[in-house]
């Protein structure tokens, strides 16, 4: 019988046991992770025998210790702007303490070195706004894939004395009991008196049946998506060298849709990443100057909700997905030039093109895959770029797709981040609350401090 029992190892699930075992290291916790430990977790993929996605069992760039932020580029923003909305629940003043809270520890455990860019009074701000951009406010801590990772393995050195995990162990199914509740996995079971679910994005299928197994109301989130862009890095370089992160939002004239950049990564990488099965496209950047690349990426991503009759957001992410998979084998690649042209791509114009991909992925046309209102968008919003950016609008920029950001149903949740069963608590993105690192993070410690405090009475 465990006092709290922990489903997911991501920044949710780390920093709820981190609280947890700092204010009342008597407690008896356990964590249950379908993927591998930290250590464990290695990526087929080596660009030489295995060049794409081979779609293992447990992706190990979505699963394991440090969930699927483990191998991102590591930004953690502190603002109520974006990644989530935490703050509807318990206060803008509460979820900044706690962003930043979150940030001294890592700082604590790794990422003293690691510099802390902020968009406040910066001139970019009126140079976006003179060319129908926002720019969106935040303070971003950048610890790098690398830096990251080095955070996570300390942060997990110190826990695995005093909590107990359960790697390879995904959770079937919750089943409440008396006392509590009980996790049943492969064959075997586990109770404990309060249980937090931290699934995180890669989460949602299982928290939707989660929710109808135990009569949870949700409702309908929304699904982001785009395309990554890849462009020499010295086109952006008077951006993120001052901001690093920068997020800039679009209304497009056509349709007034929203488009808005996502993820940054100076000098960095564009990899494969495995939902459900279904491979999209992400990006990694590093601290280390010796794994920096010549290449700046991001992503592009216009925002879809749906209510009646149709409610399946994710549903509607994944079929465009598919379709990409179909086509491509995996992930296509398109220069912009070809985009505008209405003619695929093929190896040898990428290959006369001024830039480097660093993902190899399949040549082809984007424009069978998005949906025209989006793709409009997107075209709309790299013209508003090159703006600001001169160059971003170039025929060698290189669009790969899709990237589809999947939300899960919005849980009903209390001002404590718990379900109408008491004891269960649900966090992270895995809740739809939060859509980010440090959103993610911060709700683990507040459900942390709520459960510290009941069961201290």
């Amino acid at each position: 019988m465990y006092d709290v029992m922990i489903i997911g190892a991501g920044p949710g699930g780390i920093f709820s046991a981190y609280e947890l075992v700092k204010r009342m290291p008597e407690l008896k916790i356990a964590v249950f992770e379908a993927g591998n430990e930290l250590s464990g977790r290695h990526c087929p993929i080596d660009g030489e025998k295995i060049k794409s996605c081979i779609k293992c069992k447990t992706c190990a760039i979505m699963n394991g210790f440090g969930g699927a932020g483990a191998f991102s580029d590591g930004k953690y923003n502190i603002t109520n702007d974006f990644g989530g909305t935490l703050y509807s629940y318990i206060g803008k003043k509460k979820a900044i303490e706690l962003m930043e809270y979150v940030d001294r520890i890592n700082v604590e455990y790794g990422g003293a070195e690691t510099k802390m860019y902020s968009t406040a009074g910066t001139s970019f701000k009126k140079t976006c706004m003179q060319n129908k951009l926002t720019l969106l406010e935040a303070s971003v801590r950048h610890l790098g894939t690398d830096i990251n990772y080095i955070v996570l393995e300390n942060l997990y050195n110190m826990l695995k004395e005093k909590v107990d995990f359960f790697f390879r162990t995904p959770v079937h199914k919750i089943e409440q009991t008396e006392d509590g509740y009980r996790l049943i996995t492969d064959g075997e079971a586990a109770e404990g008196r309060q249980c937090i679910v931290s699934v995180g994005r890669s989460g949602s299928k299982w928290m939707e049946e989660a929710c109808n197994a135990l009569s949870i109301p949700t409702k309908s989130n929304r699904v982001d998506i785009g395309v990554r862009v890849e462009i020499p890095s010295v086109i952006f370089e008077h951006i993120t060298d001052e901001l690093y992160e920068s997020k800039i939002v679009y209304r497009t004239e056509k349709f007034e849709d929203r488009v808005r950049t996502f993820c940054m990564n100076p000098h960095g990488i564009v990899v494969n990443e495995n939902t459900n099965g279904i491979v999209t496209v992400n990006g990694h950047s590093f601290e280390d100057p010796s794994k920096k690349t010549e290449n700046t990426n991001f992503a592009l991503l216009v925002a879809k909700h749906f209510s009646e009759p149709f409610k399946d957001s994710n549903g509607y992410g994944e079929s465009i997905a598919r379709l990409s998979n179909m086509l491509g084998g995996g992930v296509i690649v398109q220069r912009f030039g070809d985009l505008e042209r209405g003619r695929r791509s093929t190896q040898q114009r990428i290959e006369e093109g001024n830039v480097r991909p660093t993902l190899a992925a399949t040549p082809g046309d984007l424009s069978l895959v998005l949906p025209k209102r989006i793709l409009d968008g997107i075209i709309e919003m790299i013209h508003a770029l090159d703006k600001i950016a001169p160059g971003t609008a170039n025929d060698d920029t290189l669009l790969y797709g899709v990237e589809v950001k999947f939300y899960n149903m919005e849980v009903e949740l209390d001002e404590h981040l718990e379900t109408r069963h008491k004891g269960l608590y649900v966090i992270g993105d895995g809740s739809g609350v939060t859509h980010s690192l440090s959103h993610a993070s911060a709700s683990g410690v507040y459900v942390a401090e709520h459960i510290a405090e009941k069961l201290s009475r």
